[in-house]
């Protein structure tokens, strides 16, 4: 019997290729459109501005720190890992990133990996997701 080898962490992989820019706001934007839907259940978006970004918050702390993909990730084939071990990043520090995510500006800032400041200050980077089994 073999044990699964773990998956190398992105930090210590030198072909590491992140996912396109495109995937990633396309995930975001599938995201967003849910938490507006949601948000709409106790609050009127297009009057109030903070529901839909708390919800996106939210939604960020649960499926990324409990899965690792957003429903948007997951559509676009896309998850969020820890840079440095490459498992799930945990509840609080997805936490923080959709809180660093919804200042907007950490987001477009990045570097070679295409990891924003709201990645580096949460030791994550989005890689593509396995693909899935019929």
């Amino acid at each position: 019997m073999t044990t699964p080898q773990p998956p190398v962490p992105p930090s210590a992989d030198p072909s590491f290729v992140p996912p396109s820019l495109g995937r990633r706001f396309g995930a975001l934007m599938i995201d967003w459109v849910l938490c507006l839907l949601v948000a709409t259940l106790f609050a009127d978006p297009l009057r109030d501005g903070w529901p839909p970004v708390a919800v996106l918050i939210g939604e960020y702390g649960f499926f990324l720190g409990l899965f690792g993909q957003t429903p948007g990730m997951f559509i676009c084939r896309i998850a969020c890992v820890s840079h440095t071990h490459g498992g799930r990043i945990g509840v609080p520090r997805a936490l923080l990133r959709g809180l660093l995510l919804a200042l907007v500006v950490p987001a477009v800032l990045m570097d070679s990996q295409r990891r924003g400041v709201h990645d580096r200050l949460s030791d994550s980077v989005i890689v593509s997701a396995p693909a899935r089994r019929s």
